[in-house]
């Protein structure tokens, strides 16, 4: 019995090792192969829409789009807006949100299937310029070890600031000035607390999530999400008491009648 239990254990311990082994070599791997991220230091990411399949190119050029925004040219209700709905923890983790991961798993595997990808900010920026909208397993894994390399590449700011400026806001929206002026007529350091909110509930399926504006009023997922990302914005402290209760009784322009 002995011999048997053993055998067993050196059997457990080579699978161990060989497990082991081989994450390590998939993850140096994964880190060796990584794309480009340096060119975001110097270059800008410029998006060219290709009419055949509609998915954005994107090609680095020194010189920054007519239509890029700073950081600090963005009101600080829509960034908070667009913070606690995408990523909260964005100027607290490496690149990657455990938590998130887990919860997301927990639920996938309740579910049986994957209900969402537990992307951070600085793992959609990668997503978005350099990898493309394909899902399998082996490009989520590269995601998140680019995702590490990013946030020691750039700061947390720089890193927000190419989100804003290339996600996707509506069928051929891209960036934040676009979606700025094409859904309110306005800049994006006006956006107002309830405006930062649409965009940002726009974010997880743009295309879909938009029709409302085109309808002319909010259907009963986007008002009950934006509700729920302004209740956000005031737990994290982005708006105050009386601030809240404001944004939670304006309306949205394109709902005036």
């Amino acid at each position: 019995m002995k011999l048997i239990l053993k055998h067993i254990s050196r059997i457990s311990g080579i699978f161990v090792l060989s497990f082991g082994v081989l994450v390590v070599s998939v993850g140096l791997w994964l880190w060796f192969s990584l794309p480009p991220i340096s060119t975001l230091k110097a270059e800008y990411p410029h998006l060219v829409v290709v009419e055949n399949d509609g998915f954005p190119r994107v090609i680095f050029k020194k010189l920054k789009p007519l239509t890029w925004v700073h950081v600090f040219e963005v009101s600080k209700p829509a960034i908070g807006a667009i913070m606690v709905s995408e990523d909260w923890a964005f100027y607290q983790h490496p690149g990657y949100d455990l938590n998130q991961i887990q919860d997301a798993l927990e639920e996938s595997l309740k579910r049986r299937h994957l209900v969402r990808g537990a992307s951070t900010i600085t793992q959609q920026v990668i997503k978005n310029v350099f990898l493309g909208p394909e899902k399998t397993l082996l490009r989520k894994f590269k995601e998140l070890v680019a995702a590490v390399a990013l946030e020691r590449t750039l700061s947390k700011r720089k890193i927000l600031e190419i989100y804003l400026n290339i996600a996707e806001w509506g069928d051929g929206i891209y960036g934040i000035s676009n979606a700025s002026l094409k859904y309110f007529m306005k800049h994006p350091g006006e956006l107002t607390a309830k405006e930062g909110a649409f965009l940002a509930m726009l974010l997880p399926n743009p295309k879909k999530y938009s029709l409302s504006f085109y309808r002319g009023e909010l259907s009963p997922y986007a008002k009950d999400t934006i509700e729920s990302i302004l209740l956000k914005m005031k737990q994290a402290h982005f708006l105050g008491d009386e601030e809240y209760q404001q944004a939670t009784k304006s309306l949205l322009a394109f709902e005036i009648k």
